[in-house]
């Protein structure tokens, strides 16, 4: 069993964005434990500090901090490290539009990029919800990713 949360600093202004998000945010809650938990936004610092807090609450938690500096993976590899948790709660976190302040990337343990690419937050959002229903899916073998 998962326990997958995504802490996203601003709200989802792109409703066709938002709507795919909503999406996959619903078939992961259907097939495990996923929460999306919405701050928001400001300037840089005080963003962090919110995140900070958050964090504090979900303490044992791996904690993934989006970034475009951190490493990349293709999705079969992302879903073996998810699987590999061993049902310990990941946590994900995405910044607003200036990113995401020092302090929070030096409480990560791991700086991950979804692409080498710089996204919206908005669009980072629904690419991570997305690449964390397929790493789901590949981890109970399901259909939902064609090799």
């Amino acid at each position: 069993m998962y326990r997958y949360t995504v802490i996203a600093v601003g709200k989802m202004k792109n409703r066709a964005l938002a709507d795919l998000s909503d999406d996959f945010s619903k078939r992961l809650k259907r097939s495990g434990n996923f929460e999306l938990i919405e701050l928001k936004d400001g300037d840089i610092e005080s963003e962090g500090q919110r995140i900070l807090e958050a964090l504090d609450k979900r303490r044992g938690a791996r904690v993934y901090a989006m970034a475009e500096e951190g490493r990349t993976c293709n999705s079969p590899i992302f879903a073996k490290e998810l699987f590999d948790l061993q049902g310990q709660q990941a946590i994900f976190i995405i910044g607003g539009a200036y990113g995401l302040s020092p302090s929070v990337k030096e409480r990560a343990e791991v700086l991950f990029a979804l692409s080498p690419l710089t996204f919206t937050h908005e669009i980072a959002r629904m690419l991570l919800c997305e690449q964390l229903y397929r790493a789901v899916s590949i981890n109970s073998g399901s259909k939902y990713h064609h090799e």
